[in-house]
């Protein structure tokens, strides 16, 4: 384990965390939303979902390790159990992503809601079409709907972080855990 970005972050490659999960030794946390846990997910991982996550529901005792699609949203996880007092704490590098590039396996659910991303890449999407279509026929008023989606997501890119994919999470639909 090496320290990354964080000053007490550490990070757990995937052939490591591999063999600490055969050998039972850490609980592994998936801090990705309802919806993209029932999706998929690494087999055992438990879910507490970054919208809601809370620093109560993990255990202190330095044998977690988060982990999320990229790394990107475990690492914010990380930083609120840093905020909550905790000495150490450990994500897996590279996330969901190099744990299936390493070729471990995951569990699918086939009837699960699509991921965020699409989803928000399919309101966007709608959003600027809409606006696009209404300022060219109604009036130029509407191209101001494609701007303020443009700027969405130029803020999203920069940020790393999704209003529009936050306030889609919040639908039922994408709380559903399991089917």
């Amino acid at each position: 384990m090496t320290t990354s970005r964080l000053k007490k972050l550490q990070t757990v490659d995937t052939h490591t965390l591999k063999q600490l999960l055969e050998q039972q030794a850490v609980t592994l946390i998936d801090v990705c939303e309802p919806g993209e846990y029932a999706q998929e997910h690494i087999a055992g991982a438990i879910l507490v979902p970054l919208s809601n996550f809370e620093a109560p529901k993990v255990p202190q005792d330095g044998s977690t390790v988060l982990y999320c699609r990229s790394g990107n949203r475990s690492t914010m996880a990380a930083q609120k159990l840093f905020d909550a007092g905790f000495a150490k704490v450990t994500h897996l590098e590279g996330g969901m992503g190099a744990w299936k590039q390493a070729g471990y396996p995951t569990e699918i659910n086939q009837n699960a809601p699509i991921s965020l991303m699409r989803q928000v890449q399919i309101v966007a999407g709608s959003l600027v079409l809409t606006g696009t279509v209404l300022g060219a026929f109604v009036s130029p008023w509407f191209l101001v709907i494609s701007g303020f989606v443009g700027a969405g997501l130029m803020f999203a890119g920069i940020t790393d972080s999704c209003l529009l994919g936050m306030l889609l999470a919040k639908l039922p639909y994408n709380q559903r855990s399991s089917v």
